[in-house]
């Protein structure tokens, strides 16, 4: 079993999105992209214990809060059972903005198959869309499959003044006389499971209802018989009753002075007692106690570190995969508080367990574990439609390239919203530097790479500036390229891929610093290194033949980056203009100021335009 389309519509920050799944996948993109938004959606529609909250949803889970007619930003169109109808006769009466989230499911079991049976559709995997034909007999088995499609729908019930939600056969919504529910043992039958970020730990081994410990404890049929003789224990038990407290003695006190003024009749005695708990009560409170260190002493487990808490999430989500056998996992950053190997564990153990699993992530070790076309590269716009990428690496970029050199070169541009090619690790490496020193002795007028949301990529060489910008192009980033003087042809290939290019006149970066800086700042970088031996034999006294010396020193120390380090020492003034007109002209571009509005002054002040 496997979700292989989902439509969102009106949920959180995401207008429109329609989403392919593969049967692994890993989601990606900028921060607030939408990619816990889809697993959130995915709970709604499949979560068998989602719904249980009162309200299901709430303002906050409509885009832009608009859950009124009327309100801000109405849709222009609706997304009913899969298909857009647009809105375009301003004469049609407006409905209330709904949420609406359509899961179609696909590689159903023969179970799920017999249960679903009335509602079950067929899916063409080659086309990625519903079968249409009325019979499908005969058709190419290996591309059309039974599938199963399911929708939920919240809205703002107005004579309540609440919001309601509930999961709907999708067919029934338009060929029924009325809705039919996906109940909540439906949605059992599905298997979907979704462990949010750290937070789901704080009750996985808890009784509470919807915990890990009560899922495992429900697939098994096992069923507690503890309640009533705890709380019987409980209620029977009284504290502070030792009159060497000193409580007990307040309490007669008390209890002496009640007689003067009620009946007896009425009840007095008073004396302290655990509580009144009830069922629901038990369940929230009783936990399980892990063994800390190499002594005795046991803490509850959500008091042990972050770490150790997803791991023991792990061991209690594969013996629920183990009993369901037909089971998918959406899993939310499983690389927090987790060192790197084990993250790739994770991903490999989740993997083997489940029928199908949607990860999301931010780190390069999990998105190492995934094959090119099962990492969804999310990106949304400013009208909140959600669109996905798949990575298509150009013909200069082979695979096994892509795979050696993800996590120095893919990787960071593939996480950000922007991404700058520069031609060589030299290049890479200065210029945020420059970027950053230059912010520290003037943050109005400079703004580092990071705060820009700028990743910087080595290329690698001049000639692969082209092909790496493209890459990132399709993929919906804002992409520029910073490098030296090239030739027309290759600066002809580059610029179609940029939105912006860099290019200085120099025929290297340490041209451009040598001849655009200071004699003070040379000497004073001069002074503060440390020599190589074959260098101080040349240049005895750096100070008599500076610009020679510094030169043949970036050459030397070039894998140490040294023209990085001679640009952190610098003055504003000592880093090139040309290097300085560069940061401005990104802040200015991925931060632009709001423009003023030119106001007519009236005849009567004798004002002029501003």
């Amino acid at each position: 079993m496997k979700i292989c389309r989902v439509n969102i519509t009106n949920f959180r920050g995401i207008h429109f999105a329609t989403v392919f799944l593969p049967q692994h996948s890993v989601l990606i993109g900028d921060n607030n992209t939408g990619k816990t938004t889809i697993l959130e959606a995915l709970d709604l529609v499949l979560g068998p214990d989602r719904l249980s909250r009162n309200p299901p949803i709430d303002e906050h889970d409509f885009y832009l809060g608009n859950y009124l007619i009327g309100g801000p930003e109405q849709p222009a169109a609706e997304l009913h059972a899969g298909v857009e109808v647009v809105l375009e006769d301003p004469a049609v009466e407006q409905k209330a903005p709904k949420i609406e989230i359509e899961a179609t499911i696909t590689d159903l079991s023969d179970e799920q198959k017999a249960r679903f049976g009335d509602d079950i559709e067929f899916w063409d995997a080659s086309t990625n869309t519903l079968y249409s034909i009325p019979n499908p007999e005969g058709v190419d088995a290996e591309f059309i499959g039974e599938a199963l499609r399911v929708t939920f729908i919240g809205q703002y019930e107005p004579e309540e003044d609440d919001f309601k939600g509930n999961t709907y056969y999708t067919r029934s919504l338009t060929e029924s006389e009325s809705p039919v529910p996906f109940t909540k043992k439906d949605k059992q039958f599905c298997g979907f499971l979704y462990l949010r970020s750290v937070r789901t730990g704080s009750r996985a081994l808890s009784l509470e209802r919807g915990s890990l410990l009560d899922i495992i404890l429900r697939q098994k049929e096992v069923r507690p018989r503890m309640w009533e003789d705890t709380i019987s224990s409980i209620s029977g038990y009284s504290v502070a009753s030792d009159p060497e407290l000193g409580i007990s003695g307040v309490l007669e006190s008390i209890n002496a002075a009640l007689k003067k003024y009620v009946p007896k009749e009425w009840g007095i005695e008073p004396h302290l007692k655990v509580s009144n708990l009830t069922r629901e009560n038990l369940r929230k409170v009783i936990t399980a106690f892990i063994a800390t260190g190499e002594g005795d002493h046991s803490a509850p487990f959500y008091r042990q570190g972050t770490g150790t808490i997803n791991m023991l999430v792990l061991a209690l989500l594969s013996l629920i995969a183990e009993g369901k056998q037909n089971v998918i996992f959406a899993m939310e950053e499983p690389e927090t508080a987790i060192p790197p190997y084990a993250q790739k564990r994770i991903v490999h153990e989740v993997r083997k367990l489940a029928s199908q699993t949607i990860f999301t992530s931010h780190s390069p070790y999990i998105l190492e574990e995934f094959a090119l076309d099962e990492t969804l590269v999310l990106r949304r716009d400013n009208k909140g439609t959600l669109s996905q990428s798949k990575i298509a690496l150009p013909d200069s970029v082979k695979p096994k390239r892509y795979r050696m050199d993800f996590r120095t070169r893919f990787c960071e541009g593939l996480l950000a919203r922007r991404v700058l090619i520069a031609e060589g690790a030299t290049e890479a490496a200065a210029f945020p530097v420059a970027c950053r020193r230059l912010t520290e002795l003037d943050p109005t007028r400079y703004a580092p790479l990071e705060a820009l949301g700028i990743s910087t990529v080595d290329a690698g060489g001049e000639k692969s500036i082209p092909d790496l910008s493209a890459l990132y192009k399709k993929l919906g980033k804002e992409t520029f390229a910073f490098c030296d003087k090239q030739s027309e042809e290759n600066k002809a290939l580059i610029e179609p891929q940029v939105d912006r290019l860099f290019m200085h006149e120099e025929k290297g970066i340490e041209d451009l610093v040598l001849k655009n800086t200071t004699i003070e700042a040379l000497s004073r970088f001069a002074l503060a290194v440390e020599w190589p031996s074959h260098l101080k034999g040349k240049y005895p006294n750096p100070q008599e033949d500076l610009y020679a010396a510094v030169s043949e020193y970036f050459q030397a120390k070039k894998a140490d980056l040294a023209v990085a380090d001679f640009l952190a020492q610098c003055t504003e003034n000592e880093i090139p203009g040309w290097i300085r007109d560069a940061c401005i002209t990104l802040k200015t571009y991925c931060s632009p100021q709001p423009k003023l509005e030119v106001i007519e002054a009236g005849a009567e002040s004798g004002g002029e335009a501003v």
